[in-house]
């Protein structure tokens, strides 16, 4: 791999979507997103983590659009499915300290990112587990879940039932078109509410849909 990149250029970027996202985050929060950016550009170099290459987009597309859905978060610890390189798990992590953050992958080189991520940040919240969202088995059930455009809505369900507390919570990030998907619910989740997010510097639709389990 090549020189870790310097991306502190992109300090003014992430300070004004922070504050459209109405995130009140100190420097030492806003340095260590920073940092994580920079490590998923160049860990990106040799082991293909995201597609998006460029991290002037990876602000918008990954870190921006990650963090819209923090102000939804309100329970103590949350599961982050199917989390790739720690998409929303990390950003959330960096944003809520004191909050427990599980981020699930399956996938080994991507699991070694995001220890390298907590061993590098100091995130002492975060724990990877590197194995099948289904496969999680924490010791207390979990309040809330969280998963980004990674599978249909019923499928995300069997995944995380195992281990996602009654009247819990499944915060889906979603695009357009899923109305669908929520005509076809397993029974012991309703829906409750879809918010539509607004991304700082994209123009796309996103939403997430909150799911209660019943």
């Amino acid at each position: 791999m090549s020189i870790k990149p310097d991306l502190s250029r992109l300090l003014p970027r992430l300070q004004r979507g922070l504050d459209q996202l109405q995130l009140n985050l100190d420097a030492t929060a806003q340095q260590r997103l920073i940092h994580y950016l920079e490590l998923l550009a160049f860990w990106n170099q040799a082991y293909n983590l995201s597609a998006i290459r460029d991290p002037d987009e990876m602000l918008s597309k990954h870190l921006l659009d990650s963090l819209a859905m923090a102000p939804h978060w309100h329970s103590d610890a949350i599961a982050d499915m199917g989390a790739g390189a720690g998409l929303p798990g990390i950003p959330l992590a960096i944003v809520y300290p004191e909050r427990r953050v599980f981020v699930i992958e399956s996938n080994g080189k991507k699991a070694r990112f995001m220890r390298e991520c907590q061993r590098q940040l100091g995130l002492s919240g975060l724990q990877v587990e590197e194995r099948r969202a289904e496969a999680f088995q924490p010791i207390i059930k979990v309040q809330s879940a969280t998963a980004r455009a990674l599978a249909v809505l019923s499928q995300l369900c069997d995944w995380c039932r195992p281990w996602l507390a009654e009247g819990g919570e499944l915060l889906a990030m979603k695009g357009p078109a899923f109305d669908a998907e929520l005509k076809a619910l397993p029974k012991d989740f309703r829906h409750d509410q879809t918010w539509t997010l607004a991304v700082p510097e994209l123009d796309g639709e996103r939403y997430l849909v909150r799911l209660i389990r019943n």
